[in-house]
């Protein structure tokens, strides 16, 4: 292999690192979720899109009040800007949001509308 097209194979490689360096390091270290709904939230569960499973609950044996914020640490060795997140309340009933971009957002504010019964998600950084 020439000296040429090897610079250009490691010129390529560093590139393609450094881009995916850039990506992580735009992902927050924290985010922040607000309960504006009224009710309890007894459970949170933020995992990859691409991932099957919830893992764990990050709240723990702990509970969100309404009007009480929550922080998430999110020091994670996934290399993905693209969370889902999913809240219990204290009832039992659950809300879900796919594809969050963690990566442009990092506050999260929870709202209830009980005429329609639907969780509302307002994000911002």
């Amino acid at each position: 292999m020439t000296n040429r097209i090897w610079l250009k194979l490691c010129a390529g490689a560093a590139l393609a690192v450094g881009a995916t360096s850039a990506a992580i390091a735009q992902m927050y270290e924290n985010i922040t979720l607000v309960n504006s709904t009224g009710y309890t939230i007894s459970e949170i569960y933020i995992s990859p899109a691409s991932s099957r499973s919830w893992e764990e609950d990050v709240l723990d044996w702990d509970v969100l009040e309404d009007g009480q914020e929550f922080e998430v640490d999110f020091r994670r060795s996934e290399n993905t800007c693209d969370w889902d997140l999913k809240v219990v309340y204290d009832d039992g009933e659950e809300a879900i949001w796919d594809g969050l971009d963690l990566c442009e957002d990092w506050h999260f504010e929870l709202f209830y509308n009980a005429r329609t019964g639907d969780t509302h998600l307002t994000a911002s950084h």
